[in-house]
């Protein structure tokens, strides 16, 4: 199955929406500051965004795991 590439944007923005508050979090524990815990997690935002994008098509692109459906397959 092929997925298209705003599937892979919606999935990036959500992923990295749990991350990044998982960062800001750990940051706060680490620094206990959390203008700096905020920084940090501001930074990584983007910079994690971007290489899960490709690393999301990339993964499209390799059949690795993936089962071609046969003729006889059932389908709803």
């Amino acid at each position: 199955m092929h997925e298209k590439a705003y599937r892979s944007i919606v999935k990036t923005i959500s992923w990295r929406t749990v991350g990044t508050l998982d960062t800001v979090i750990i940051s706060y524990f680490i620094t206990g500051n959390l203008k700096m815990a905020a920084a940090i997690g501001s930074i990584e935002l983007f910079t994690k965004m971007v290489l899960y994008y490709f690393h999301e098509r990339t993964w499209n692109k390799i059949n690795f795991g993936r089962v071609k459906p046969t003729a006889n397959d059932y389908q709803i």
